[in-house]
């Protein structure tokens, strides 16, 4: 294998895990805070995409389709928490399952009747449509860097809003026992409401991310759950630090098992190495909310 190939899908495999950080941070923090295990979280992550490719086709702006976006997805996370999520957070885990699979249905089939069946491209900027040249006979996609930019810096700031702000204080001190925080003057409700909201909108930053790498299309959240679903269980439920080290685990080994083994056993290396951690380790890498 030559450097060059060795350089460029070790970079694809690291922006494919920045991507899948994006979605298990949102969805690890609603688990491990939120006792939530919520199945429709892959349609937020269609519907940023939908969200903003309908905005670039009005406004012609690919940074205005993605903020336009963002604000949209984290409304419709709203939406959610306070009119279906809410009633779900002291019902079993089985509720919680059949009600969000019916939510995801019901959403993929809302994109059907309002967009149609037929997936829709979205456009790139010319800042962002060509490639650079990182090493001599190598060139690399500008979106793709810029994804592993954007993942980089949602990372930082992730551990500043948990590590060393009020917001995030209040958000251990729900993860470490929920009553006592309410006892000391936390708004639970209020709470919860922002970190389905924060998760909405990191779902919808993903599929921002993805709508120029892929078509945009009915049931794209589905396949990307499942992985998300495999990275929270790796790093450890409740702890973003684990979801990022998982992610990136997760796409190195996802973006190697294709390209070295026969397509028919391109997909089983994550889930081999999901099964290795949970038998050394159950709870995960980093069990801890962090």
């Amino acid at each position: 294998m030559s450097p060059l190939l060795f350089v460029e899908q070790s970079l694809n495999g690291l922006q494919f895990g920045v991507m899948l950080f994006m979605m298990a941070a949102g969805m690890t923090l609603m688990l491990g805070i939120m006792n939530l295990v919520n199945l429709a979280y892959g349609s937020l992550y269609m519907l940023g995409a939908y969200f903003a490719v309908t905005i670039q086709w009005w406004s012609g702006s690919f940074l205005l389709a993605a903020a336009g976006s963002l604000l949209a997805t984290a409304a419709v996370g709203v939406l959610m928490e306070m009119s279906t999520f809410r009633h779900l957070y002291v019902r079993s885990y089985l509720d919680q399952v059949l009600c969000t699979i019916g939510l995801n249905m019901f959403l993929n089939e809302l994109v059907r009747v309002i967009w149609g069946s037929r997936p829709l491209n979205m456009k790139l900027p010319s800042a962002l449509a060509g490639t650079v040249a990182l090493l001599p006979g190598l060139s690399y996609p500008i979106l793709r860097l810029a994804i592993i930019a954007v993942g980089v810096v949602i990372a930082a700031a992730l551990y500043a809003l948990i590590a060393h702000t009020k917001v995030g204080i209040h958000i251990r001190a729900g993860a470490s026992n929920r009553p006592m925080a309410a006892v000391m003057g936390i708004n639970i409700k209020a709470l919860f409401t922002f970190i389905f909201a924060l998760g909405a909108a990191l779902a919808g930053l993903a599929g921002i991310m993805a709508g120029p790498l892929l078509s945009v299309g009915i049931n794209m959240g589905d396949s990307i759950l499942v992985l998300t679903l495999v990275v929270i269980v790796i790093g450890g439920i409740g702890s973003v630090r684990g979801a990022l080290i998982a992610a990136i685990l997760v796409g190195f080994i996802d973006t190697w098992a294709r390209m070295l083994l026969p397509s028919a056993l391109g997909d089983t290396g994550i889930y081999l190495l999901m099964a290795g951690v949970l038998y050394l380790k159950p709870r995960g890498l980093f069990p801890e909310t962090t």
